[in-house]
Protein backbone atom coordinates (compact mmCIF):
# COMPACT_ATOMS: atom_id res chain seq x y z
CA UNK A 1 0.00 0.00 0.00
CA UNK A 2 2.69 2.45 1.05
CA UNK A 3 4.77 1.32 -2.07
CA UNK A 4 1.99 2.24 -4.37
CA UNK A 5 0.77 5.36 -2.61
CA UNK A 6 4.50 6.65 -2.68
CA UNK A 7 4.71 6.44 -6.72
CA UNK A 8 1.92 8.50 -7.47
CA UNK A 9 3.52 10.78 -5.25
CA UNK A 10 6.62 10.40 -7.29
CA UNK A 11 4.77 10.79 -10.79
CA UNK A 12 2.76 14.02 -9.48
CA UNK A 13 6.41 15.36 -8.47
CA UNK A 14 8.49 14.55 -10.86
CA UNK A 15 11.03 17.14 -12.08
CA UNK A 16 11.01 18.42 -15.34
CA UNK A 17 14.17 17.10 -17.84
CA UNK A 18 16.67 19.49 -18.12
CA UNK A 19 18.55 19.97 -21.52
CA UNK A 20 21.84 21.50 -22.36
CA UNK A 21 21.46 24.16 -24.95
CA UNK A 22 22.82 21.93 -27.88
CA UNK A 23 19.96 19.28 -27.28
CA UNK A 24 17.43 21.98 -26.98
CA UNK A 25 19.01 23.39 -30.65
CA UNK A 26 18.69 20.03 -31.84
CA UNK A 27 15.00 19.75 -30.66
CA UNK A 28 14.06 23.09 -32.19
CA UNK A 29 16.04 22.34 -35.45
CA UNK A 30 13.74 19.17 -35.54
CA UNK A 31 10.66 21.00 -34.59
CA UNK A 32 11.50 23.65 -37.47
CA UNK A 33 11.88 20.75 -40.14
CA UNK A 34 8.64 19.11 -39.86
CA UNK A 35 6.91 22.28 -40.73
CA UNK A 36 7.66 25.96 -41.92
CA UNK A 37 7.60 27.71 -38.84
CA UNK A 38 7.41 31.46 -37.92
CA UNK A 39 9.37 33.06 -35.35
CA UNK A 40 7.06 33.88 -33.05
CA UNK A 41 5.41 29.98 -32.86
CA UNK A 42 9.78 29.47 -32.34
CA UNK A 43 10.28 31.96 -29.64
CA UNK A 44 7.19 29.94 -27.99
CA UNK A 45 8.81 27.29 -28.25
CA UNK A 46 11.91 28.30 -26.90
CA UNK A 47 10.15 30.09 -24.06
CA UNK A 48 8.46 26.24 -23.06
CA UNK A 49 12.48 24.84 -22.35
CA UNK A 50 13.25 28.19 -20.23
CA UNK A 51 16.13 28.94 -22.06
CA UNK A 52 17.79 32.44 -20.84
CA UNK A 53 17.87 35.33 -23.16
CA UNK A 54 21.48 34.75 -24.30
CA UNK A 55 20.67 30.93 -25.25
CA UNK A 56 17.60 31.88 -27.05
CA UNK A 57 19.28 34.48 -29.26
CA UNK A 58 21.89 31.99 -29.84
CA UNK A 59 19.74 29.31 -31.08
CA UNK A 60 17.49 31.89 -33.15
CA UNK A 61 20.82 33.27 -34.87
CA UNK A 62 21.89 29.44 -35.71
CA UNK A 63 18.94 28.63 -36.96
CA UNK A 64 18.38 31.41 -39.35
CA UNK A 65 21.75 30.82 -40.23
CA UNK A 66 21.39 27.43 -41.19
CA UNK A 67 17.73 28.39 -43.02
CA UNK A 68 16.26 26.16 -40.52
CA UNK A 69 13.71 29.58 -39.76
CA UNK A 70 12.87 31.57 -42.63
CA UNK A 71 10.22 34.02 -42.39
CA UNK A 72 9.38 34.46 -46.27
CA UNK A 73 9.48 30.62 -46.99
CA UNK A 74 6.91 30.17 -44.13
CA UNK A 75 4.30 33.34 -45.20
CA UNK A 76 4.58 31.70 -48.78
CA UNK A 77 3.93 27.86 -47.61
CA UNK A 78 0.99 29.37 -45.11
CA UNK A 79 -0.69 31.08 -47.96
CA UNK A 80 -0.39 28.52 -50.66
CA UNK A 81 -1.41 25.57 -47.75
CA UNK A 82 -4.80 27.98 -46.62
CA UNK A 83 -5.91 28.59 -49.38
CA UNK A 84 -5.53 25.38 -51.21
CA UNK A 85 -6.23 23.03 -48.07
CA UNK A 86 -9.13 25.42 -46.34
CA UNK A 87 -10.10 27.66 -49.37
CA UNK A 88 -9.17 30.87 -47.24
CA UNK A 89 -9.32 34.45 -48.84
CA UNK A 90 -6.99 36.81 -48.83
CA UNK A 91 -7.92 38.61 -45.92
CA UNK A 92 -7.89 35.55 -43.73
CA UNK A 93 -4.86 34.74 -44.39
CA UNK A 94 -3.37 38.08 -44.31
CA UNK A 95 -5.16 38.45 -40.89
CA UNK A 96 -3.27 35.44 -39.73
CA UNK A 97 -0.09 36.24 -40.72
CA UNK A 98 -0.18 39.66 -39.31
CA UNK A 99 -1.29 37.79 -35.64
CA UNK A 100 1.97 35.90 -36.46
CA UNK A 101 4.50 39.15 -36.55
CA UNK A 102 4.95 38.60 -40.41
CA UNK A 103 6.16 41.66 -42.08
CA UNK A 104 4.22 43.67 -44.90
CA UNK A 105 6.74 42.59 -47.25
CA UNK A 106 6.37 38.79 -46.54
CA UNK A 107 2.52 39.19 -46.57
CA UNK A 108 2.62 40.81 -50.12
CA UNK A 109 5.13 38.09 -51.26
CA UNK A 110 2.83 35.64 -49.57
CA UNK A 111 0.07 36.60 -51.77
CA UNK A 112 1.32 36.40 -54.81
CA UNK A 113 1.26 32.45 -54.14
CA UNK A 114 -2.33 32.38 -55.01
CA UNK A 115 -2.70 32.23 -58.08
CA UNK A 116 -5.81 35.02 -59.23
CA UNK A 117 -7.85 32.43 -61.86
CA UNK A 118 -7.78 29.92 -58.94
CA UNK A 119 -8.84 32.52 -56.62
CA UNK A 120 -11.86 33.06 -58.30
CA UNK A 121 -12.66 29.41 -59.37
CA UNK A 122 -12.60 28.84 -55.50
CA UNK A 123 -14.97 31.88 -54.31
CA UNK A 124 -17.18 30.90 -57.26
CA UNK A 125 -16.98 26.53 -56.00
CA UNK A 126 -17.55 27.67 -52.70
CA UNK A 127 -20.11 29.64 -53.09
CA UNK A 128 -22.16 27.32 -55.24
CA UNK A 129 -21.27 24.89 -52.79
CA UNK A 130 -22.72 26.44 -50.11
CA UNK A 131 -26.11 27.28 -52.25
CA UNK A 132 -27.00 23.78 -52.35
CA UNK A 133 -26.11 22.94 -48.61
CA UNK A 134 -28.70 26.50 -47.08
CA UNK A 135 -32.21 25.00 -47.24
CA UNK A 136 -33.77 28.58 -46.33
CA UNK A 137 -36.78 29.98 -49.06
CA UNK A 138 -35.91 33.46 -48.38
CA UNK A 139 -33.24 34.48 -51.18
CA UNK A 140 -32.25 37.63 -49.19
CA UNK A 141 -31.60 35.23 -46.20
CA UNK A 142 -30.18 33.04 -48.27
CA UNK A 143 -27.87 35.63 -49.83
CA UNK A 144 -27.14 36.98 -46.31
CA UNK A 145 -26.02 33.33 -45.08
CA UNK A 146 -23.60 33.06 -48.14
CA UNK A 147 -22.26 36.41 -47.65
CA UNK A 148 -20.99 35.83 -43.62
CA UNK A 149 -20.05 32.88 -44.61
CA UNK A 150 -17.66 34.14 -47.77
CA UNK A 151 -16.88 37.55 -45.19
CA UNK A 152 -15.83 34.48 -42.61
CA UNK A 153 -13.64 32.22 -45.07
CA UNK A 154 -11.42 35.97 -45.76
CA UNK A 155 -12.70 37.10 -49.01
CA UNK A 156 -13.15 40.43 -50.55
CA UNK A 157 -16.31 42.51 -50.23
CA UNK A 158 -17.12 43.35 -53.35
CA UNK A 159 -15.79 40.36 -54.90
CA UNK A 160 -18.54 38.53 -52.18
CA UNK A 161 -21.92 40.68 -53.46
CA UNK A 162 -20.79 39.95 -56.81
CA UNK A 163 -20.25 36.11 -56.57
CA UNK A 164 -23.33 35.88 -54.62
CA UNK A 165 -25.20 37.47 -56.58
CA UNK A 166 -24.40 35.95 -59.80
CA UNK A 167 -24.81 32.41 -58.20
CA UNK A 168 -27.97 33.52 -56.21
CA UNK A 169 -30.43 34.41 -58.81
Amino acid sequence: MISSSFCIFEIMFEKKKSYTVNEIKHKIENYCVYQDRCHKEVEQKMRDFQLIPEARELILLSLMKDNFLNEERFSKSYARGKFRIKSWGKQRIVRELKFRDISAYNIKTALKEIDEEKYLKTIYRITENRNDVISEPNIYKRKKKLIDFLMRKGFENDLIYKTVNEVVS
